[in-house]
Formats: C-alpha cells, structure tokens, sequence
C-alpha cells in the first residue's frame, strides 16, 4: 500500500511565529490566530476535519456501493472541536453531517450504513479518542 506524504514548517515563537502545511497540491499558511481565534489561514483541525469527511464520504459510499445502491453523491462536513483541558489543547469531538442522494434506499437502512461508515472508515479508526457523533440525512 502507497505511503502518504505531508508536511508543516513553523517559523518563529508561538505567539508571533507562522507555518506551512504542505501536502499533495495543497500548501496553506496557519498561525495561533488561524488555530484559537479567526484569523486568516488553516489549522491542523480543518485539515483533519477535511481529511475525516473525505475519508467518511468515500467509506459510505462503498457501502452503499456493495449493497447495490450506489449513491449519486455523498456530502459530508466535519465540525472539529478543540477544547483546552487540563492537559493541554485537545481535539475532544468531531461531529460529521452528511447527505447521501441514493435512489430506492429507506432512511432506516441509510443510516445503518453512515454507522458503519462512521465506525469504519480509516480516519475513524484512527480517532479513537476522540468522541464522533453524526447526522445523516437522504436528499430528495
């Protein structure tokens, strides 16, 4: 299996520094205001939240898939939350919205397969400490 490949440089103290996070075609800039407040930029939170959905879109559809109802799309966000605990900054949940548009499919069976899909997926798996929670809907 093919190894991935990302990156990140900081530059600078904490508090005034700067990185860039590189991977495949992406290259974007994050700070503390881009991570812990609104500041311009990207953060290791929506790279992860992206990365997640991505992961999650594309194991749901495979079960959809092999279940013989391929989906015509899957549309998944993913709201990563960072709290600071005692310990340190911690991501301590990730929420997943998704909507599916599947033709012939009951909602009852949809959501057994976002279960699946949510416990499975590999980015998922990797998580396991942190809590996710998910809503799913069918469009149409």
């Amino acid at each position: 299996m093919p190894v991935r490949h990302a990156s990140a440089t900081w530059h600078g103290s904490i508090q005034e520094g700067h990185g860039i996070m590189q991977f495949g075609d992406y290259e974007g800039s994050f700070s503390v205001p881009s991570r812990f407040e609104d500041g311009e930029g990207t953060n290791p939170e929506e790279i992860l939240g992206a990365a997640h959905a991505g992961c999650f879109s594309m194991a749901l559809s495979d079960g959809l898939s092999a279940a013989g109802h391929p989906p015509n799309s899957v549309q998944t966000s993913a709201q990563v939350h960072i709290d600071k605990l005692e310990s340190g900054w911690t991501v301590t949940r990730i929420h997943l919205v998704t909507e599916a548009d599947v033709a012939g499919l009951e909602e009852e069976a949809f959501l057994e397969h976002a279960e699946k899909a949510k416990s499975n997926c590999p980015i998922s798996r990797a998580l396991t400490g942190v809590e996710i929670t998910m809503e799913a809907s069918l469009s149409g």
